[in-house]
């Protein structure tokens, strides 16, 4: 096994890698920027390098700066967390080439999968099921685009291509707009991505985010471990997820779950990953496929028993899965609350100081944080500032769980979205299971 592993990334996720090291006997090193100094994983890693001034672009996107700091610690391998570089195909070849090995797929498999056009012509030659759309980039003729609009049928969605975290969309009602929309998204993508492909889809009324997680080790063989539903979103932001998805027979989740580990035995994927799905009328529609760790990769821990950051390392080791897909079980429910330094309900950052931090515990009660009493949240990153995640035999004791959990949490001195979350949990449509991606803007709308 990998003596030494550097962790590309900071908060909740670089802990959360930091543990599962320690776990197994690995040695850590931690790249920090000047506004994370004093970060609780910082403290507790074997070494720690400091990589540049906060801003992003000068630390934790400084491949350089990290290659640097794998090569002076002596590192082996490199993992690069969730957000940031884990999905930056250069990065894992940059990586590879200073002689580390990248935790996470393939280069090749990183830049085949992150572009949607691309990933979807692949995915529809694998066998799993897709939105109905343009086969591909939209073309330049204005009528050709007008009839594969007419074919899919309205309302379609224009989106880019190299597009992520909800921007280059545009949704089409009429023919009217559409040549604008076309336009519009593709300097939209040019600008926000560098890329102006665009491409068209049928755009779903109320349909619902599953996702499955896969593993896949270096031999061709992969596995999936069931569903997530992620459908409490804001602008495309996921803010509640669970484990199993509602409402979702295990014979058509097995089915599909099955299409997806065929695909990435195809695409010779490696490591582990998702299958994000619209899922709408009891039918599954691939929209696009993470290749990396997911934030709330917790749930799906906790409803099969696997580790799925220690498999990562396994697998980048070069080790096979230690399972096959009639080991895995799923038992009871679990639901994660992203906490976000943020206002409630307007969503505006809330960086600064903590003042007093109390946690909640008990039974089926887990917290990934990077945060304490003290911690200065800064303001040049995503506002999250860790997760609560509870687990019961079943899916009222989980809702019940995290009702009372969220209720014991005490953090002052910033805002936080825990009030949002307490609304939630005794929402009557969510407790019920099931609930559209438009649900919560709907709600927030209303609320106003």
């Amino acid at each position: 096994m990998f003596d030494k592993i550097l962790i590309a990334n900071r908060g909740e996720i670089a802990l959360r890698i930091l543990r599962a090291c320690r776990a197994m006997g690995i040695k850590t090193v931690t790249v920090y920027s000047e506004a994370d100094a004093e970060a609780k994983y910082v403290k507790l890693s074997d070494e720690s390098v400091c990589i540049g001034p906060a801003p992003s672009n000068l630390s934790y996107l400084n491949i350089p700066a990290i290659i640097s700091a794998a090569e002076v610690t002596d590192a082996q391998a490199i993992h690069p967390g969730y957000g940031f570089l884990s999905e930056n195909a250069d990065f894992a070849e940059r990586v590879e080439k200073s002689g580390f090995t990248f935790i996470g797929p393939r280069p090749e498999t990183i830049r085949l999968m992150g572009d949607k056009v691309s990933a979807k012509e692949t995915m529809r030659k694998t066998g799993v099921p897709c939105v109905p759309g343009s086969d591909g980039a939209i073309p330049e003729d204005s009528d050709e685009i007008k009839k594969i609009a007419k074919k899919i049928g309205y309302p379609v969605i224009i989106k880019a291509s190299g597009g992520g975290g909800g921007r280059g969309m545009r949704v089409v009602h009429t023919e009217a707009a559409l040549l604008n929309s076309v336009v519009m998204t593709k300097n939209e993508a040019q600008v926000a991505f560098g890329n102006p492909v665009v491409y068209m889809e049928k755009f779903l009324e109320k349909p619902r985010h599953v996702e499955f997680q896969v593993l896949a080790d270096s031999y061709k063989k992969a596995i999936h471990l069931g569903t997530r539903d992620c459908s409490l979103q804001r602008r495309h932001q996921k803010i509640i997820e669970e484990a199993p998805a509602p409402g979702i027979n295990e014979r058509q989740m097995n089915k599909v779950g099955a299409r997806c580990a065929s695909a990435c035995e195809k695409i010779n994927y490696r490591g582990a990953g998702t299958f994000e799905f619209l899922y709408e009328n009891d039918e599954f529609y691939f929209i696009e496929m993470n290749t990396r760790l997911q934030v709330e990769h917790t749930v799906t821990e906790l409803i099969t028993d696997i580790d799925l950051v220690q498999e990562q390392i396994k697998i980048a080791f070069g080790e096979k899965l230690s399972f096959r897909q009639k080991d895995i079980r799923y038992q009871g429910h679990a639901i994660e609350c992203r906490l976000n330094a943020e206002d409630p309900y307007n969503f505006i950052p809330s960086p600064g100081t903590i003042s007093r931090f109390h946690l909640p515990g008990g039974p089926g009660v887990r917290i990934d944080t990077h945060a304490y009493g003290g911690y200065k949240v800064p303001s040049n990153y995503d506002s999250m500032v860790g997760k609560l995640i509870t687990y019961g035999e079943s899916r009222d004791q989980a809702l019940a769980r995290m009702d009372i959990a969220l209720s014991e949490i005490v953090i002052e001195g910033i805002k936080t979205n825990v009030p949002l979350h307490r609304d939630l949990m005794n929402d009557r449509s969510f407790m019920d299971g099931g609930v559209n991606i438009h649900y919560l803007e709907n709600k927030l709308k209303n609320k106003s």
